[in-house]
């Protein structure tokens, strides 16, 4: 498979695992084929080639004509992987994780916060610290003050890498991630 089957079989494998990867390896084989053909050469069910030629198709991915079979009146579906449509739908995908970024980077940067040592998942705003007089909701114990800088300097950081990726050329995804 070329660079952007390697891409899009990387992200069939994000939305189905291994049998995903091996429905979009065998449709770029096959170039334009039946769900029926596909199933056969990918070794799954025809349920789940069927289930995952959806999700492809829900995100522009896969393409599908359909005909109707003049013997049996049934519909036969088509299908052909669009790989020029991975480029718009990572970029879609990583400007949305940049837009939750920033939403939780104002938010950091706007609140304090302050933690339980006792409970390690109990992180309340200043607000509702004052709210509970500054103890903890799950033990009661006393809240201490929490230092964000950390977390709002990696906020800036992967935001900033994630604008630089936005604005350069094509864009592909490394290691299974948008």
């Amino acid at each position: 498979m070329g660079n952007h089957h390697d891409d899009l079989a990387r992200l069939a494998s994000f939305f189905g695992g291994e049998e995903a990867l091996n429905i979009v390896k065998a449709l770029a084989n096959a170039g334009t084929t039946t769900d029926d053909v596909i199933a056969t050469q990918a070794n799954v069910r025809l349920n789940t080639a069927r289930k995952v030629l959806y999700k492809l198709y829900d995100h522009a991915l896969v393409t599908c004509i359909r005909s109707r079979d003049e013997k049996t009146g049934w519909f036969i579906y088509h299908w052909k992987l669009q790989p020029d449509q991975l480029d718009a739908f990572v970029r879609s995908r990583k400007k949305k994780a940049l837009e939750q970024m920033r939403t939780k980077l104002e938010f950091e940067k706007g609140h304090s916060f302050f933690v339980c040592k006792g409970c390690p998942g109990i992180r309340v705003t200043f607000e509702d610290a004052m709210e509970s007089a500054f103890r903890c909701s799950g033990c009661n114990g006393q809240l201490v003050s929490d230092d964000n800088s950390r977390t709002i300097q990696m906020l800036e950081d992967h935001s900033r890498k994630l604008e630089s990726e936005l604005s350069e050329g094509p864009i592909a995804f490394a290691d299974g991630r948008f």
